[in-house]
């Protein structure tokens, strides 16, 4: 069953993101049971909301490939994360594609 993931990662900053973003590759290599990726940034901090098959495919990319760059990057603390099974999702109409 697909879950949600949530996290809040006070201190990082889209400089710091973007850089990750860059280093990993994960919209041109995507992670396996990676489905949907939204960011945004609030009150000094990293906010995300995931889709993956299951926790372990988020964990597995996390430890594989995500760590040595929040590394590089210079990211300090630990996020706050939480998994919820997915009841269901929605996709309007034309919407297609990836990054933006």
């Amino acid at each position: 069953m697909a879950v949600v993931m949530t996290m809040r990662w006070d201190g990082v900053t889209p400089k710091q993101y973007d850089q990750v973003r860059d280093l990993v590759r994960w919209e041109q290599d995507t992670p396996d049971g990676a489905h949907l990726h939204v960011c945004s940034f609030e009150g000094g901090a990293l906010h995300v909301t995931d889709v993956w098959d299951s926790q372990a495919h988020f964990e597995g990319f996390f430890a594989d490939r995500l760590a040595a760059a929040i590394k590089e990057a210079g990211i300090e603390g630990e996020p706050q994360t939480s998994f919820r099974p997915m009841h269901r999702r929605f996709i309007a109409p034309g919407v297609t594609g990836a990054a933006s």
